[in-house]
């Protein structure tokens, strides 16, 4: 009897340890993909001001889209375009607030954004509720996904 109690307590001891070790290990895994998305997102922001269109081409992905804050959505191509043709110029973009959740290859991020320069045309000077949804493929992280929200003025 004292043989099968020690035995039980030492497999429970394990699996413990073992569930530990596997949390950890994949708290280890969230923490590097939130740095790879972090950085992921300061390119983004790069690409944005110069404008980088052939480094937008890759961190968007195929069929990325995006909310603009007026509601119109727009594809990756409509997007590249208005960089192209100046209706999208931008100064400045500042992050407040930036937060980066992991989901196993996907990433949802949300920040305040202050925002500067003409966006689909339109001079803006404004603040912005953001949130953008990364994935990890074979190249590294794409954004597949993203929308800002006008934030009104107190």
């Amino acid at each position: 009897m004292k043989h099968i109690i020690l035995h039980t307590a030492i497999t429970i001891v394990l699996v413990s340890f073992a569930l530990g070790q596997s949390v950890s290990q994949k708290g280890l895994a969230d923490s590097s993909s939130e740095q790879e998305v972090r950085q992921a997102i300061e390119k983004y922001r790069a690409a944005l001001l110069k404008p980088d269109t052939p480094a937008l081409k890759q961190i968007w992905a195929d069929d990325y889209f995006f909310v603009n804050a007026v509601g119109t959505l727009l594809s990756k191509a409509q997007r590249l375009e208005n960089f192209k043709s100046d209706t999208t110029k931008l100064e400045s973009i500042n992050d407040e607030d930036l937060t980066v959740h992991i989901y196993q290859n996907t990433a949802v991020a949300t920040s305040r954004v202050t925002v500067k320069g003409k966006y689909s045309g339109q001079e803006t000077n404004d603040q912005f509720r953001t949130i953008s949804v990364w994935v990890k493929g074979q190249t590294g992280w794409q954004l597949v996904a993203n929308q800002l929200t006008a934030l009104t003025k107190k």
